[in-house]
């Protein structure tokens, strides 16, 4: 077993309903919903997908989370998602890393979110207010013009902003994320 995927061997979802007599319950404890992961340098493991405007409505026993994994909630609406990301392989060239980013992006319906990724090839930008929670490991945070380790319990609020994360180690990190569509 990798690194990665012992990392992700626990990780567990609990959904909560409300039953046709409004007594709540839970519907959902497992895993992720879907996944999609590019080998040991990362991927997405989503959570819930939901509507952010309206009344909620606890009585649905629908799971929201599944479906192919892709990088942005849709329009007026929440995605929240663990995902992952690895060191790079030792000694592999930055074209090929640079080319596995591009198909990864691509195969997320984020093709045309990597306006420039000259600093990094996982430079990337979405048009969601995200909550960023990194669990474990080590990563820094890649901006335009500066850069920040982050450590576990770290939050990062992203706004829009071109960015990318890098694996500081040899460690594979682990996050929670929280994107709010705001288009």
């Amino acid at each position: 077993m990798s690194k990665m995927e012992d990392m992700l061997s626990g990780l567990r979802r609990i959904v909560t309903a409300d039953n046709a007599a409004g007594k709540s319950h839970i519907m959902i404890d497992g895993g992720p919903a879907a996944e999609f992961r590019t080998g040991d340098l990362g991927g997405l493991l989503e959570i819930w997908h939901d509507d952010v405007s309206g009344p909620l409505d606890p009585k649905p026993c629908e799971d929201k989370g599944a479906g192919k994994p892709v990088l942005s909630p849709d329009k007026g609406k929440v995605k929240i998602r663990w995902f992952t990301a690895g060191p790079s392989p030792e000694g592999a060239p930055p074209e090929m890393i640079a080319e596995l980013t591009r198909k990864a992006f691509i195969e997320i319906g984020a093709g045309d979110h990597q306006p420039d990724t000259s600093k990094h090839p996982a430079m990337h930008t979405t048009h969601t207010l995200d909550a960023i929670i990194l669990v474990k490991g080590r990563v820094r945070l890649i901006l335009d013009q500066e850069e920040t380790v982050i450590g576990p319990g770290d939050v990062v609020i992203q706004r829009a902003t071109n960015h990318a994360w890098a694996v500081e180690g040899d460690e594979p990190a682990l996050f929670v994320a929280v994107l709010v569509d705001r288009s």
